[in-house]
């Protein structure tokens, strides 16, 4: 199937989607902020520099997009165009992810995961364990 959009358009559209302050980030932050958590974010010391880095808890939180991250729930779906570049560029995002996952915790970090489809359905839900998997309760 081809593009409904011309290819300068679709570059523009590409070029304005953000790695950082993206609106499921921003609602974790503002989350977390509210029950006291303060961090930092994006520590560029550590390994893949994690989206929220809570050094009281030596834990990082990494929000991840369904697409980019290739989750397989119904967010990730690969474009009908160009479908092998698109397969290899996804999964070399999973594979960088379980890399520098494993350099965290080979580093003592507890790393937490938050897929943006679990902050669609379920937001309260989704921040509350989010919380208690910080604190340990």
């Amino acid at each position: 199937m081809a593009d409904i959009v011309d290819k300068t358009t679709r570059s523009r559209m590409m070029s304005g989607i953000r790695a950082k302050d993206t609106k499921p980030e921003m609602l974790v932050r503002r989350a977390l902020h509210a029950k006291g958590f303060r961090f930092r974010l994006h520590d560029r010391r550590l390994p893949g520099t994690p989206d929220i880095v809570l050094p009281r808890y030596r834990t990082v939180v990494e929000v991840r997009g369904c697409f980019w991250h290739y989750h397989g729930c119904r967010y990730s779906k690969i474009p009908a165009s160009n479908t092998a570049k698109w397969q290899k560029k996804l999964e070399a995002n999973r594979s960088r992810d379980a890399r520098t996952d494993a350099q965290l915790m080979k580093l003592g970090w507890k790393v937490l995961v938050v897929w943006e489809c679990v902050l669609r359905d379920q937001p309260k839900i989704a921040l509350e364990k989010l919380s208690e998997d910080i604190s340990g309760s």
